[in-house]
């Protein structure tokens, strides 16, 4: 696992190259001024949960592994992406870094197992339906699988209708069998709260982030993205990407004066 701050960043769905791209930069440009923290590009080759079968899903794992390559080489920067099968393991992992393993499939032993033969890092979702002492179960089949180097990330659990509720208990708790990513743009998610598609509330995702910190977590997640109006998956929790250096910042100061003080 590695030893830094890690800060998890991307568009949803691999849209575009170009859209990749113009995110992977400002990316670099942090990781450039941040040496001690580690930014890592996020973007989904699959959206293979989408609340509709007419939702966009992704460009498909050759396409999408492809632009992965690209982004890794053109802005050295490590990257992550999730699988859903058990046979996207091996492929995926000749190109990316870290191998995500999604929320709802966070129990699925087989794929679990996939991942952890591969040697990557693997980051996995804790599940909506899940207590986070339940992730323990998670860590002992990735250790049984081979694995050395692994994350748990909460992202809320679900609560009533189309709403997340965030326990941040779960982040001490789950801390005690691995590092924990927070993910404070899922947690805003409504999913399906739009009927065909999941809604969120965006404006919440910095305030639930800075309690994250405060309470402790090895990193943190977020989707961002160009213009998040014309985002084709999860389009109303994305940051807009002008916005997100900002937000990480003060992030990150908080984070650092929270250390100093040994709060």
């Amino acid at each position: 696992m590695s030893e830094k701050f890690t800060v998890i960043a991307g568009p949803c769905a691999i849209e575009s190259k170009d859209i990749c791209f113009e995110v992977a930069e400002v990316l670099r440009k942090l990781q450039d001024k941040h040496q001690d923290i580690r930014f890592v590009f996020k973007s989904s080759f699959d959206k293979a949960n989408r609340s509709s079968h007419e939702s966009f899903r992704g460009p498909g794992l050759e396409a999408g592994l492809k632009v992965l390559e690209e982004v890794k080489k053109e802005f050295n920067l490590p990257v992550l992406t999730d699988i859903h099968e058990s046979w996207q393991a091996e492929p995926t992992a000749k190109v990316v870094d870290i191998i995500q393993i999604p929320a709802f499939l966070c129990r699925q032993t087989d794929l679990l197992l996939a991942a952890a033969r591969t040697g990557k890092e693997i980051n996995v979702k804790k599940g909506q339906f899940l207590a986070p002492w339940d992730t323990k179960n998670i860590v002992e089949k990735l250790k049984f699988g081979g694995a050395k180097k692994y994350y748990l990330t909460e992202r809320g659990v679900s609560f009533g209708y189309n709403n997340l509720v965030v326990d941040f208990r779960s982040l001490p708790i789950m801390r005690q069998y691995a590092p924990v990513i927070y993910d404070a743009t899922h947690s805003v998610q409504l999913p399906g709260g739009l009927g065909k598609a999941s809604g969120g509330q965006r404006e919440f995702a910095y305030p639930l982030a800075k309690a994250a910190v405060s309470v402790g977590v090895d990193g943190l997640f977020f989707e961002t993205h160009p213009d998040p109006s014309k985002a084709l998956s999860d389009a109303a929790n994305q940051i807009p990407l002008k916005e997100f250096p900002d937000m990480i910042e003060k992030l990150l100061e908080l984070r650092k004066f929270l250390a100093e003080k040994n709060i």
